[in-house]
C-alpha cells in the first residue's frame, strides 16, 4: 500500500481538481480514484505522463509514487 497525499496535493496545485487531472491524464475520474485509493496500480507509463503533466522530476517520483504506508 502506497501513501498517495504528496500526489493528491500535486494534483491540486497543478490541475486544480483530480477530474482536470485524469482527463489530461487520458483516464477516467473513476480509473483515478482507484489508483490513488491503493484499488489499482499505476503503470509506467501512466507515471511518466503523470509526471510530465504535474512538473515532477524523476528523481523525485519514489516520494510521489512508492511512499508505504506505514
Amino acid at each position: 500500500m502506497f501513501n498517495y497525499s504528496k500526489l493528491r496535493g500535486r494534483i491540486k496545485e497543478k490541475c486544480s481538481t483530480q477530474n482536470e487531472f485524469a482527463c489530461k491524464l487520458g483516464i477516467s475520474s473513476v480509473l483515478l480514484s482507484g489508483k490513488l485509493n491503493n484499488q489499482s496500480q499505476w503503470s509506467q507509463r501512466e507515471i511518466v505522463s503523470a509526471c510530465s503533466i504535474l512538473d515532477i522530476d524523476a528523481s523525485d517520483i519514489p516520494s510521489y509514487f512508492f511512499c508505504e504506508i506505514s
